[in-house]
């Protein structure tokens, strides 16, 4: 199944310097970081802030050539997430076949951007990798209540650290964070 997305901004992860685009599904409240060069996350930003460069970027000459050439990108789609890396396919139509190239995922969103095309995500990727965004308050209750008390003090706390870290856009700390309760859902579950 895919999700929509939309780029909710390019920001600099200040623990690693890095830059990193964040997508946001708006529906489920969820945001999945992607770690991107700064070539490319230029790119993707001076398209957010609407900017258009003297010259053609890299990702400029890539629409005109398919303008040019009567080529329409359709969407593009985070398809994969292996060994921390993440994998796109643009999908393009010509002359009514349909194509899909595979991609870095920074890459496509520059391009879909430009292009105005949809962005989605396969929800596997997105179960696996984003970070949900809800309010930690006296209200709410960790999905295992029926396991040890220390067990749901210790995702909570993660759960406070994880909105903390992503309040504070140190994201690659929030994935960390998201990896650790994932475990601990896991081995809870499997126990």
């Amino acid at each position: 199944m895919l999700v929509a997305v939309r780029v909710d901004r390019v920001t600099l992860d200040t623990s690693t310097n890095r830059f990193v685009v964040i997508l946001k599904d708006d529906v489920r409240s969820r945001w999945l970081p992607i770690v991107v060069g700064s070539t490319e996350a230029q790119a993707i930003a001076l398209q957010l802030e609407k900017i258009s460069p003297p010259r053609p970027l890299t990702h400029d000459l890539i629409k005109n050539l398919l303008d040019s050439i009567k080529v329409l990108v359709t969407r593009i789609v985070v398809n994969d997430l292996r060994e921390n890396t993440y994998y796109a396919a643009i999908s393009l139509k010509t002359n009514g076949s349909t194509k899909e190239i595979d991609a870095r995922p920074s890459d496509a969103i520059a391009l879909a951007l430009r292009v105005q095309a949809p962005i989605y995500v396969e929800e596997n990727v997105m179960k696996r990798a984003s970070v949900v965004e809800h309010a930690v308050d006296e209200d709410y209750e960790p999905e295992f209540n029926d396991r040890p008390f220390s067990a749901i003090d210790q995702l909570e706390d993660l759960n406070i650290k994880l909105q903390k870290a992503v309040r504070e856009e140190r994201f690659e700390d929030a994935a960390k964070i998201r990896d650790e309760i994932i475990g601990i859902k896991n081995e809870r579950h499997h126990s």
